[in-house]
């Protein structure tokens, strides 16, 4: 029997743009004032810094240890709120979130550090349907949503996999990890480029699936 519903955030729920934002336009912004160069000598230099940490490392994810590295001396705060306009849930999101709560717990499994998570819930207000949040990189630690974080989830919610249904946008880290636990997985798949029982090309098919087996 399927107790909760996990989604991720950025893709599923809420439209990528903002964090696309901060970290390829704000940082460098920020970075090319401070040192009196033009945005494009300062996002170039910034995005190879990025890539010489990779994203298979903690630091990748974590914009107050950007700010360190970089020197910048506004508050890392200050670059989330000058593109609050950005953030954007995706038209079948609220209708979804509604509905499926009256029936099941709701959690967020996110590899988003805290401090996105917390300005995008807050800013479209859907901070309030969820039961619990989990951020892979900030609450455990782990640089991407591996079976350890979804054993640790299910750990803590006192579930075993078969009662979570989990939903996202990356092939791997949202589909095929939580299947090789047990879990039953969606992928979610906004522009159409795949087909199948266990893929969605819009939230609002979900609720026929959860009832079809599978």
């Amino acid at each position: 029997m399927v107790r909760f519903i996990s989604f991720d955030m950025d893709g599923t729920l809420i439209d990528p743009e903002f964090t696309e934002w901060v970290w390829g336009h704000g940082i460098p912004t920020l970075y090319a004032e401070k040192y009196g160069i033009s945005f494009e000598r300062a996002k170039a230099f910034i995005e190879g810094e990025y890539g010489k940490v990779g994203e298979g490392a903690i630091e990748w994810y974590d914009i107050k240890y950007w700010f360190r590295f970089f020197q910048l001396e506004m508050p890392w705060q200050s670059v989330m709120e000058r593109y609050i306009d950005k953030i954007r849930v995706y038209p079948d999101v609220n209708q979804v979130l509604d509905h499926l709560r009256n029936k099941f717990s709701l959690i967020l499994t996110s590899n988003a550090g805290r401090e996105f998570i917390d300005i995008e819930l807050k800013a479209t207000g859907l901070d309030g349907h969820f039961e619990k949040i989990f951020s892979a990189t900030s609450d455990f630690g782990l640089v991407k949503k591996t079976s350890s974080f979804y054993q640790q989830v299910c750990q803590i919610l006192r579930a075993s996999p078969e009662e979570i249904v989990h939903v996202g946008d990356h092939y791997e880290f949202d589909y095929i990890v939580p299947r090789s636990l047990g879990m039953r997985a969606f992928f979610l798949d906004r522009r159409g480029g795949r087909r199948g029982d266990s893929v969605l090309l819009d939230l609002r098919d979900l609720e026929a699936r959860l009832i079809a087996p599978g």
